[in-house]
């Protein structure tokens, strides 16, 4: 049974999607870009942003009974490799001691023109 995660507190799907999905016990989010839960684009460099997206994730996370340190696996799509770096600083932080399974790769463009987008499996609670 597949039971379909939404929150307020994260921007809302903005297409035919859901921001995450429950199947037995693993949480599965759609890719959270920098987007504040009213929707306004959080303009700046890759730190901001990926900081806004890591805010998104928790919070989806949060309403699927999750959370950061039962994340799995990560996926980072990166509009500019150049950048890993210091969207790592900011990956590192949020993450602490745990450190999940990681896919990183640049893209071609990505919504909005943004410069990342993270999608996380997590074990819920």
């Amino acid at each position: 049974m597949m039971k379909v995660v939404s929150t307020t507190n994260a921007p809302a799907a903005i297409g035919p999607y859901s921001q995450g999905i429950i199947v037995n016990g693993v949480f599965y989010s759609s890719g959270q870009i920098p987007l504040t839960a009213a929707g306004d684009l959080v303009e700046g460099d890759i730190q901001a942003q990926t900081n806004q997206v890591f805010e998104n994730l928790k919070a989806v996370l949060a309403e699927a009974g999750s959370s950061l340190d039962q994340v799995v696996k990560t996926t980072v799509f990166m509009k500019d490799m150049n950048d890993f770096v210091a969207m790592n600083e900011v990956y590192a932080k949020h993450f602490g001691e745990h450190k999940p399974a990681r896919s990183a790769v640049e893209v071609a463009r990505l919504p909005k023109d943004v410069k990342v987008e993270i999608e996380v499996i997590a074990l819920v609670k």
